[in-house]
Order: structure tokens, then sequence, then C-alpha cells
């Protein structure tokens, strides 16, 4: 019996894993939203939600659990969502955290990053309306997503990559058809 398969989004700050997700949400996959844990956690501390606090609780919670903190801490819903159907994992960071759902899952894994030009990324980020960046924080969210979490190695190791330079409707266009020519219907 063939297993659902695992949709694993990556990329850096402002590439459109959001859109790719809600895209991929589209076909009634279930979403398991790694960042989530860290707005949870934030808000469980007491935090003022910000860029600085989020990183204080990212890094936290990776010197509590391992640099898989947020793969570890979401097993249980991953094999949940995946004993139903296929699923979706938004925003997955480090390379801890892509081998141990590579160890700890059976089920087939796709790994999907979105890529976009920094100067294009940078741009969403200071426009987007949740979390806005400046062009220098946000230059401080990748270098410390690169530097202390390993970020780089599952955008390297991507099954598939998606350049998004364009508009949300370029980006759904692509992905579409990406998940259509890796779930093809029997023959």
């Amino acid at each position: 019996m063939l297993k659902n398969p695992l949709f694993v989004t990556v990329g850096m700050p402002g590439v459109g894993k959001s859109t790719l997700v809600d895209c991929l949400a589209q076909r009634g996959w279930p979403v398991v939203y790694f960042g989530g844990i860290t707005l949870e956690e934030v808000r469980a501390r007491g935090m003022e939600e910000c860029q600085q606090s989020e990183r204080t609780v990212r890094e936290s919670l990776r010197k509590e659990h391992g640099q898989e903190a947020y793969a570890k801490l979401s097993l249980p819903k991953i094999r949940e969502h995946l004993a139903q159907s296929p699923a979706i994992v938004d925003g997955l960071y480090s390379w801890a955290e892509y081998i141990c759902l590579r160890r700890q899952l059976d089920n087939p894994m796709h790994v999907i990053a979105v890529c976009a030009d920094r100067s294009v990324r940078y741009a969403r980020l200071a426009n987007r309306p949740s979390r806005p960046l400046t062009p220098q924080g946000a230059e401080q969210r990748d270098f410390a997503e690169i530097e202390h979490i390993q970020k780089g190695g599952p955008i390297a190791i991507a099954d598939y990559t998606l350049l998004n330079n364009g508009t949300v409707e370029d980006l759904i266009t692509k992905t579409n058809a990406l998940i259509d020519q890796i779930i093809k219907p029997p023959q």
C-alpha cells in the first residue's frame, strides 16, 4: 500500500513559502506550521511579538531540544495527518530537522525549495502586513538563520526548486504544475 506523501517547504524569508503552502492546502491537505511553535512560545512567555523575540525563542528551543527541535515537537501531529492524507510542513529550517523527518518517517517526502532574488525578498518583507522587516532586519534574520540554524542545507538538497521573482499567480501556476507532476494519477 502506498503511503501518503509529506510535502516540505523550505526557503529564506520572503520567498513565498506561505503562498506555496496555501496553494498546497487548497488540495485539502493539512498543514503543520513549524513557525507556529515559535509564535505560541513567544506568547506563552509573555514576550512582545517581534523579530528579536522570535529569534530568542527559536534559538532557545533549539538549545533545549537540539537543532531538530521543530521536527521533533511536530512529529505526532505530522504522523496523525499522514495517516489520513498527504500533509504539508510549512517552513522546515534546519538540516537536523530534515534528517529527523527522514529518519522518523517512512512516508515519501518531497522537499520543495522556493527561491527569490534577495532584493525581491527584502522588498516583500518590508511590505508584508504581518511582522514587516527593514532591509537591515531582513539581513540580520538571514544571517542568523544561516549561521545558527543550518538553514542552507535543506534548501540545497531540495528535491524541487521553484524560482519566485514574479507574481503570486506565477508561483501558484508553477506550484500546481509541479504537484501534478509529482502526484500523477494511476495509468
